[in-house]
């Protein structure tokens, strides 16, 4: 590692799991009939070919993990699962009577919250639901995310039937200290136990989540937290950086003091000692903060280029149109984005008003959807080019001249029409990607919205 690029560089930055990132989505938002309309070009342009992705928000939880930034509601009452899976085919009926033949699903992600909240029982009712009015395409993956302490054989039996072959779970570390600060205490025999289940019943891909940076981490718990993960060998390891935002999340992130938190050298440190522990035991780097086998799909989209990274990460395939179903989800139709109501009875309102349930969104520019390409050869390739005229923008070469001191630093190379990321660029492609971001540059935040970016 190098301190003193870690210091330049670490500087707050967006994450482009899209472009526009959301702070700076249009103010006045997307009216409604734009949004209908940008989804049905979409699906014209990519069912028949594609089809179509479902993100299902699912936001219950039993308790607050406070390093979570995600949109949750915690709860032990489980008679909130009938009414919320209804409310969600609801919304799903509403954007098939919108779509003008019934769609071909790729890709389903079940997210949260904690899908695992919800029974067996009503997790098949939810996806059956969903294809009463909807085909499978030829080639298909359906994920969850579930929480090793309640997915049960009985969790997984019943995914498995309705198509599920791939799963994530979330492990964040194994250190009890760490556990406890962060409220997400979990065994590893559990872990051993969910994983192992769930390779018997044939799913194909399971990933652990890990995050760096949390407070009390330390060299020698990295260190046992991986050696644990490489006694699984999951199929992926999503290695997050703990995004320290309780400006924007409030109390969830106030559960511990900031000095408690691994800074700068130190994090970076756990990081670089994690990637190697994983090269060392046959994983491959993929784009940003994520390591695959070499069996697994996303190592063979990245190999043949069709990585592609949205609001749930990085992706093995790419659909024109993502709907986004459930209380705060995010919707993609390339052309726009939409967010659903983040309250869970105002979206139960708006859905029983027969009416698609968003509250704000964004209508790409000619200039958005150039730059948003960029952003994602970038962070899927790590590199992108412009020798097509049409993938020229205004203020380019201002973009390329803020990237001229990076290339100085041995981070990237700047070519005729390209740019070409080096491998000790990787850790800075937030970066990179910040240099080309037009929305960023030209109305530079007055308060901090983002994370750090090392």
């Amino acid at each position: 590692m190098n301190s003193a690029l870690i210091q330049k560089y670490n500087v707050p930055g967006p994450r482009y799991t899209s472009y526009p990132t959301v702070p700076f989505w249009d103010k006045e938002g997307i009216a409604q009939t734009d949004w209908e309309q940008t989804v049905i070009r979409a699906f014209n342009e990519s069912n028949d070919s594609e089809g179509i992705s479902l993100y299902i928000h699912l936001p219950y939880c039993e308790s607050m993990c406070t390093f979570c930034a995600c949109h949750k509601h915690i709860t032990k009452r489980h008679e909130v699962e009938d009414p919320y899976i209804s409310t969600v085919l609801k919304e799903w009926n509403l954007y098939v009577d919108l779509l003008p033949e019934r769609p071909r699903i790729k890709e389903i992600h079940l997210g949260g919250g904690t899908p695992t909240f919800f029974s067996p029982a009503n997790l098949k009712e939810l996806i059956n639901g969903i294809f009463k009015t909807a085909d499978r395409c030829e080639e298909y993956e359906f994920s969850f995310e579930g929480h090793p302490n309640n997915t049960t054989k009985e969790h997984l039996q019943a995914l498995y039937e309705v198509g599920f072959r791939r799963c994530s779970f979330g492990i964040q570390d194994y250190d009890p200290i760490v556990q406890k600060a962060v409220n997400r205490v979990q065994s590893f025999e559990a872990v051993k136990t969910v994983t192992e289940t769930a390779r018997a019943i044939g799913y194909t891909s399971v990933s652990h989540d890990l995050i760096f940076g949390l407070p009390f981490q330390h060299d020698s718990s990295i260190r046992d937290t991986i050696a644990k993960t490489i006694e699984l060998m999951p199929d992926r390891i999503a290695y997050y950086s703990y995004a320290h935002v309780p400006w924007i999340k409030g109390v969830g992130q106030r559960g511990f003091d900031e000095n408690d938190l691994p800074k700068d050298d130190e994090k970076r440190h756990l990081y670089e000692l994690g990637k190697q522990l994983f090269f060392d035991n046959g994983y491959v780097e993929i784009g940003m903060d994520h390591f695959a086998l070499p069996s697994d799909s996303l190592y063979k989209a990245m190999k043949s280029k069709k990585l592609h990274r949205n609001f749930m990460g990085y992706s093995a395939g790419k659909t024109k149109l993502m709907i986004g179903l459930g209380a705060s989800s995010i919707s993609d139709s390339w052309y726009s984005f939409a967010q659903n109501e983040k309250n869970i009875v105002d979206y139960t309102n708006v859905v029983n008003e027969g009416r698609i349930p968003i509250f704000r969104g964004h209508l790409l520019t000619q200039t958005d959807l150039i730059v948003r390409q960029h952003i994602l050869n970038l962070m899927c390739q790590l590199e992108t080019s412009w020798k097509n005229p049409s993938h020229y923008f205004d203020n380019l070469e201002d973009s390329l001249a803020r990237l001229k001191e990076m290339e100085s630093d041995g981070l990237l190379t700047l070519g005729e029409k390209s740019i070409k990321v080096s491998e000790e660029g990787r850790m800075y492609i937030r970066n990179v990607c910040m240099a080309l971001d037009r929305r960023l540059i030209d109305n530079k935040p007055e308060t901090r919205i983002f994370s750090m970016t090392v």
